[in-house]
This record gives structure tokens, sequence and C-alpha cells, in this order.
């Protein structure tokens, strides 16, 4: 396997981590609890997806240097 899918799956891991610090129930109406996990989840590949393609570009980079 590529070392940008092991990138991938830490940062998944790690912003998944982080965002349970954050209470999104309160952003939604009650009994909505399933809509905030599905965000949580999608954010949580957004932000992995983000991270993996700064360090990736980062490491291309600074091979030039």
């Amino acid at each position: 396997m590529s070392g940008k899918v092991y990138i991938y799956i830490i940062t998944t891991l790690i912003s998944a981590y982080t965002l349970t610090g954050i209470n999104f129930n309160k952003f939604w109406k009650t009994k909505k609890n399933v809509e905030a996990r599905i965000f949580v989840i999608l954010l949580s590949l957004i932000m992995a997806y983000l991270l993996t393609n700064f360090i990736v570009d980062f490491f291309d980079s600074s091979k030039i240097l």
C-alpha cells in the first residue's frame, strides 16, 4: 500500500478523536442524534482529506529545497 493511505487512516482517526470533544447535538433539534453523528463522520473525513493533502504536498515541495 501507498504511504498516502496510511496518512489517510492516521489523519481520519486523529480528526475523529478531536471532534469528539464538541457536542454537536446542541446544534440539532431533539431526537436528531443520527444526523449529528453523520455530520461528525463527514466532517472528520473532510478534515482528514485536507490534512493528508497538505502533508503530502508539503513533503513533495520540501524535496525541491
